[in-house]
This record gives C-alpha cells, structure tokens and sequence, in this order.
C-alpha cells in the first residue's frame, strides 16, 4: 500500500508562498543549527511527488536537492521533455492522485513525500494523504499563496506531536482521518 505524506513550512497566517511564488522570507531565515527533522522524514520515503509550482521553484536552486526520484504533476509539463541534467530522476505527468498512487503501488513504492500547495489540496480532497507536518514560521504575509484551499466537506485531522525551536518556529505533526 502507498500511503503519501506532507512535510512544509507555512506563514503564520497560513502562506507558503508570495503570490509570485517567492518564499526568500523562508529561505533568509538564519536556523542552521536548528534540525526540523526534514533529513528524518526524507530518509523513510521511496518517491517525491510534487506540483508544477514547486518544480518550478526547485530549479531555481543552486543545484538539485533530491536523491530520489521525483514525479511533476502538470497538464503544462506532461508532454514537455525532461531537461537533459534531469533524466532520470524527473517525470512528469498529467494522472489524477488516484492514478498516480495505482501508478506507485506498481512501481513498489511505498511512502511518498508530497509537496506543492495545489498537489497537496488535490490529494487531500481526494482522502489520499496520511499525515501532515506543518512548520509555522513567525511571520504574517498578508497574502499569497495558501497552504491550504476549499474543500468540500471537513478533514479531521488528529495532532500527534507538536515542538517549538529556539528560533520561534513551531511544527506540529497530525494524522489525517479519512
């Protein structure tokens, strides 16, 4: 069985985004001796799937973070070629969650780190995603883009854990109740 797991930091009032896509309020943040148990929740995962928005947003980085394999979802991108650095560790598709997580079954995977806002809200409303880890940041946006987005009906989620950093940042651990 796949089960799917979210690890992002969001603003206090829920952005984890500019609206232009910028997040330097994230990155300029001074924590480097602060662990937030990213390198932990990465090392149990077999597969990245992320949005469009955040494969964007990856490429923009000095050099590429993942070692392993990462699956774009976008209808833009699907019938785009991989860029040549890139084979072999980036796919992109056009599938629906549900297709996708037929798609890993196959593929053996197991655990699965999602990440983007809309990816993560497609998933969600689909009662596709196991768990979530949220790292608040102590900074208000304004606006931007939202973690999360309309749903049709509630999610209950139980909180499994929750820790506070000496930087003020506070991450909370739930499980999602399908």
């Amino acid at each position: 069985m796949v089960t799917t797991h979210v690890f992002i930091a969001a603003s206090l009032d829920g952005y984890i985004a500019r609206q232009d896509g910028d997040i330097g309020w994230l990155l300029q943040r001074d924590e480097p001796a602060e662990d937030h148990g990213y390198a932990a929740f990465i090392a149990g995962k077999d597969w990245i799937v992320m949005g469009r928005g955040s494969y964007e947003k990856v490429l923009t980085f000095d050099e590429w973070p993942y070692d392993l394999p990462v699956l774009v979802l976008s209808r833009q991108l699907a019938d785009s070629p991989v860029p040549e650095a890139l084979k072999g560790k980036v796919h992109f598709s056009r599938r629906t969650p549900k297709e996708v997580m037929n798609d890993l079954a196959a593929q053996n995977a197991h655990r699965v780190y999602l990440d983007g806002g809309q990816l993560i809200q497609s998933f969600l409303r689909e009662g596709l995603v196991a768990d979530i880890v949220v790292t608040t940041v102590p900074v208000l946006l304004g606006s931007g883009k939202p973690l999360f987005g309309p749903i049709p009906q509630d999610i209950d989620l139980t909180l499994l854990s929750s820790r506070s950093f000496p930087s003020g940042l506070v991450q909370s651990h739930y499980r999602v109740n399908n």
